[in-house]
């Protein structure tokens, strides 16, 4: 799943570090994430939503697209 969440860290000047802190999870798992390797939970997409202040269709494309 693609995803804006290494810009939405860099804008911030967030390290993988800091983002994982500020979500309580791995900075392996930000990476996983980042690159696509690794789609997150529910949960977990809500919480990231949640700091960026977006909801998780703005953070996240399935390549659904608009159906």
């Amino acid at each position: 799943m693609k995803n804006r969440l290494k810009v939405l860290r860099a804008e911030r000047d967030w390290s993988q570090a800091e983002l994982a802190g500020r979500l309580d999870v791995s900075r392996q798992a930000v990476n996983a994430i980042e690159t696509g390797k690794y789609d997150p939970s529910l949960p977990l997409a809500f919480r990231i939503g949640r700091l960026f202040g977006l909801t998780i269709e703005e953070i996240f494309d399935d390549g659904e697209g608009d159906a």
